[in-house]
Parts: C-alpha cells; structure tokens; sequence
C-alpha cells in the first residue's frame, strides 16, 4: 500500500484562507451573493489561485463545511460499549448546536431531504463508515443498513436545517439517535 504523498504547506495554508474567507463573507451574505473578487480579496490571493484550487465556489464552500461532515461521523459514533436507545450521546447534540453560526450555508448546499452538494459528501462518508463498522461487527445486512443509516441522518439533519422539523438540538438529537438505533437493531 503506497501512502499519499505529503500535501505541499503552501497549498494547505491558501485553502485554509479561502475557506476562512468563504466562511467570513457567508456571515455577511448568503453564498449566492458571495463573488469571487470579494472572496479573494478578503482571503488575500489572486483569482488565478483560487481556480488553481477550486472550480468554483460552491466547491470551496463543500471543502470549507466538510468539517461538519467529519464531525456528524464523529458525533454518531462518540459511544462505546452498549448505546442508550433514547438519549443520543453528548456530542451528537454539540454537532446540532454547533451548525448555528453558518446554518444558512448548510441550508444552500444541503437540500431538503439531504441531497445537495454537501448532502452527497454527507451520505458518502457516513455509509462508508457505518459500512465498516457492521462488516467489522460481522453484520450480513452491512449494505443496507449503512445506506439506510446515511439516508436517514443526512435528510433529518437537512429537513432540521431548513425548518421542516421543530426541534431544538438536543431534541432533535434524541430522535435521530433513535430512528438509528431502531435502523441498527431491526435486522
């Protein structure tokens, strides 16, 4: 197995000011008012450099949120041991509170239902993870119950986002946490 080759400083540090500057300028605008030149301007770099990183800003905005994707996976999978079937673990309610600051950016890239740019991110890594973990537990219905369990975060994560489901983080915790863990225990 070949490791990836180390990724050059100097294009980690541009990437993390462009997603900054994303970041920054979707506090003041929702992303579809967001222009390129104001962008690079605010991150500090020219236009040709942006484009040598990305192909457009919604690839930068996907890029600048796939933390939230790592963290979703982190927070479905913060237990060890036997999981509580009605209150989701603690940092699953922190990942729901920590989406507030930049919610309406989820909202653009993550459609009702899940789908979207980062709706697809989302259910990819997610099944894959789940995927691992029921073939590691020896689960035959490892297929379809990781598909079933990333289906079903990314479109009550995405539904929450855009209002469809009145619940406050840590409610809204609760019951995925338990829709997935009736996924889990069904077969």
């Amino acid at each position: 197995m070949t490791r990836p080759a180390p990724e050059d400083p100097r294009a980690a540090r541009t990437r993390a000011r462009l997603r900054e500057a994303l970041l920054a300028e979707c506090a003041e605008r929702p992303l579809e008012d967001v222009g390129v030149a104001a962008l690079v301007r605010r991150a500090g770099v020219g236009r040709a450099t942006f484009y040598v990183h990305y192909d457009g800003l919604e690839a930068l905005a996907v890029d600048a949120c796939a933390d939230v994707v790592r963290d979703a996976v982190e927070a479905l999978h913060a237990w060890r041991g036997r999981p509580d079937p009605v209150h989701a673990p603690p940092a699953l309610a922190e990942f729901f509170a920590s989406l507030t600051p930049h919610a309406a950016l989820y909202r653009s890239l993550l459609g009702p239902g899940g789908g979207g740019p980062l709706g697809r991110v989302l259910h990819r890594d997610l099944r894959a993870y789940s995927l691992r973990e029921r073939e590691l537990a020896g689960a035959a219905d490892a297929p379809l119950v990781a598909s079933a369990v990333a289906a079903t975060f990314a479109g009550v994560l995405a539904d929450w986002l855009h209002g469809l489901l009145d619940a406050t983080a840590a409610e809204i915790a609760d019951q995925v946490w338990q829709l997935l863990v009736a996924l889990h225990a069904s077969r």
